[in-house]
Order: structure tokens, then C-alpha cells, then sequence
């Protein structure tokens, strides 16, 4: 029997594990970045590595301008599925994929002066052959408040970003804008002290340059972000400079659009109670072992807040892969179902098939309510990423 909560789906309408991301509360978001868009004239970009589920890219393009990618793969299908804006960074470009990728994209971010005197040619030609693509250098404004070192961009030896000590302002011919990447799930007071850095460094090169891209990690649509602030930063950085303003947010865009439904398979004891799921924190939802956070559950509580109190733990044999300790008002007996809240982003895309557990499904539901499946796996999609 399924336990029900104030959902606007059936938790039994669907096969578990499931990922099932509210086509409502995405729009909600969409409007919020969108209004900054508005009032500003900044264009935000939807970040392919934190939200690349495409069956809902046409909402997504009501609102945003563009994607940005970090891959071949990732710019191809912004190109076939989102048909906006295409930008396109890595921390390195890989030669045989490059005459491809250029193709795809609007925009080449690259890592280094060394990257961009390599392909210069090819862009070069590309536009020869009228593929309009502006060209942009990462930089690292030297400054982050990022607390967890492997999410850190700006951390010491960074391998992201052209520094201030390696940046040569007599090779910018051909170079139309700036990028810079420094937040993680952060408010608009964070970006202010960042920006303030990066002005310091590289706000004098900034001046001829078309453009600015803010980078990622803006936690735009969290109910304490300071909007307001964030509108202040890019009018300013506008006006002083001259440029057009770039944000692109994955997570923003998908915050606490999508769940994860999963069902108890079994509980056992070994010490204390501990629940065993038809989801693996290690398959499905890797970010809770690599940040790591305890996600939510829809009647969940903290340890001991409620009568019953578990650990929930994935199916794999993994000894590590655990989700947490939770507390439930009743006991929880296999055939429950458990809603996992905030699984939209930062899932689908770092999904893995260890051990070779299942992926979960992947389901919608559209702004009239409707719940559909939109793909199922098989062991047909384990085996292909084999040999």
C-alpha cells in the first residue's frame, strides 16, 4: 500500500524507481528567471551538466535564450532539441570532436590562451564560411565562498579559469567577451564580493568586449535569493561596461520542480532499523554521497522527530550507499513507497548503472495535470555502455 501525500500526481501511477519533474512548478521557475531577463536585458541559459531533460525544452524555451553545454554531446542535442542559443565551455577541447562541435554552437568559451591559438583556424574559418561564432576566455576571478572543495572552482591550483598571473591582454585580437564561474547554490551577495574581485583583476580588459558571462551556481529561484541584488549587479556591470550580461543556471532552473519515487524492498536490523529501496544513492541520486546533502521525503522526518526512525539505505552492494537517517509517524513495511523531493537536477545527468542496477524511469507531469512515463530503461541500455 502506498503512503499518499498532497502531491498533484499518484505515487502508484508510476513504476519505481521514477524520476517525475511538475511541469508547473518548473514554469514557476521559468517566470522568476525570465523577470530577470526582463528587467534587466540579461539572457539566461539553461545549463545542460545540472538539467538536460528535453522532453520539456520546449517550456524551457518560452523563457530562457539559450543552453549552455560542456561537451560535444551536450551541445548537440541543445542544438537538435532546445534550437536557441548554443554556448559551449570546456576546461579543454578534444581535436577530433571540434570541427563538429563548432557546428552546433554560437559561442566557444575557451580555457586558455593555448586552446584558443590551437583552434583559432577552425573558428576562424567557420566564420569565413558564415557561422557567425563569437569567441570567449574563462578567467578565474580569484575569489569564491564555496565551502566544499570538490564543487570549489576557484580553489587553490585550480585547473578552471585563466588567472590573473597567466592572462596576456596583448593576445585578446579576435576575443569577444569574459567568463567566469565562482558559486554553488549561492545568493546574489556572494556574487557581489565575486564580482568585485573579477573587476579588480580583469575589469580593464573588460572594456571593448561584447560581453560577460556570470557563469553558474546562482540560486535564483530559492525563495531567499535576493533578486532585487542580483538585478543591481548585472544594470551595473552593464552600464560601467558596456556588455551583455550571460547567467546560466542549471539548478535554478529545475530547484524543486522533480521527485524521485522509490519503493521499500525490505527492512532489516543491525542495531537499528534500516530500510532497504529500489533506489541507490550511489545510481540515482550521486550528488547525496558527493556534496554530500540528505534530500528530502515527502513525511519524513529528522531522526527521532517522529516514532519510527530508519536508516535508508540503496540496493547495490555498495557499503557506503546510504541516503540517510529519516523518522516516520508509522512503521514502514516493504511494498511502501517514498518520495524523494528536489530530484530534478544534478540526477537524470549523473545517473550510472553500477552494479548493474536499473536506471529509474523518467515521467512528467504537463501544466493540465496529466502524469505521463516518458521512457523506461532495459537491459538493453546497461548493456550498450558495455563491451
Amino acid at each position: 500500500m502506498a503512503r499518499r501525500f498532497d502531491l498533484s500526481f499518484d505515487v502508484d501511477a508510476v513504476p519505481t524507481p521514477c524520476y517525475v519533474v511538475d511541469e508547473t512548478l518548473l514554469r514557476r521557475n521559468l517566470e522568476v528567471l525570465d523577470g530577470v531577463q526582463r528587467r534587466t536585458g540579461a539572457k539566461i541559459l539553461l545549463a545542460l551538466k545540472g538539467f538536460s531533460m528535453y522532453s520539456v525544452f520546449p517550456l524551457v524555451g518560452k523563457f530562457l535564450a539559450g543552453i549552455t553545454a560542456s561537451s560535444l554531446f551536450e551541445a548537440r542535442l541543445g542544438a537538435e532539441e532546445f534550437g536557441k542559443e548554443v554556448h559551449v565551455y570546456a576546461p579543454a577541447y578534444v581535436d577530433e570532436e571540434f570541427d563538429e562541435l563548432l557546428g552546433y554552437v554560437d559561442h566557444v568559451v575557451f580555457n586558455s590562451f593555448d586552446q584558443w591559438a590551437r583552434f583559432r583556424p577552425k573558428v576562424e574559418a567557420m566564420r569565413a564560411a558564415g557561422h557567425a561564432v563569437e569567441v570567449g576566455l574563462r578567467v578565474n576571478p580569484g575569489y569564491s565562498e564555496v565551502s566544499t572543495p570538490l564543487y570549489d572552482p576557484c580553489a587553490v591550483n585550480s585547473r578552471l579559469g585563466i588567472p590573473l598571473a597567466s592572462f596576456r591582454a596583448d593576445l585578446l585580437d579576435g576575443i569577444d567577451g569574459l567568463h567566469f564561474h565562482a558559486l554553488c547554490e549561492q545568493n546574489s551577495d556572494t556574487l557581489e564580493r565575486v564580482v568585485e574581485s573579477f573587476e579588480k583583476r580583469f575589469g580593464g580588459v573588460l572594456r571593448g568586449m561584447k560581453w560577460l558571462n556570470l557563469g553558474g551556481g546562482h540560486h535564483i529561484t530559492r525563495a531567499d535569493y535576493d533578486v532585487p541584488r542580483l538585478e543591481r549587479i548585472v544594470k551595473r556591470l552593464q552600464d560601467r561596461y558596456g556588455v551583455r550580461i550571460y547567467l546560466e543556471p542549471g539548478e535554478a532552473v529545475a530547484l524543486n520542480t522533480g521527485f524521485l519515487v522509490a519503493k521499500v524492498l525490505d527492512v532489516v536490523k543491525n542495531g537499528m532499523e534500516i530500510v532497504l529501496i529500489d533506489a541507490s544513492a550511489a545510481c540515482h541520486m550521486p550528488d547525496v554521497l558527493e556534496m554530500p546533502y540528505r534530500p528530502g521525503i515527502l513525511g519524513a522526518g529528522q531522526p527521532g522527530e517522529f516514532a519510527h526512525t530508519y536508516r535508508l539505505g540503496g540496493l547495490t552492494c555498495l557499503a557506503g550507499d546510504i541516503v540517510g537517517d529519516y523518522s516516520f509517524p508509522e512503521p514502514l513495511q516493504a511494498g511502501d513507497r517514498l518520495v524523494f523531493t528536489d530530484m530534478a537536477h544534478y540526477t537524470m545527468v549523473k545517473n550510472n548503472t553500477f552494479n548493474g542496477v536499473n536506471l529509474p524511469s523518467i515521467a512528467k507531469i504537463d501544466e493540465a495535470g496529466g502524469l505521463r512515463v516518458i521512457r523506461t530503461f532495459t537491459y538493453e541500455d546497461y548493456k550498450g555502455r558495455l563491451s
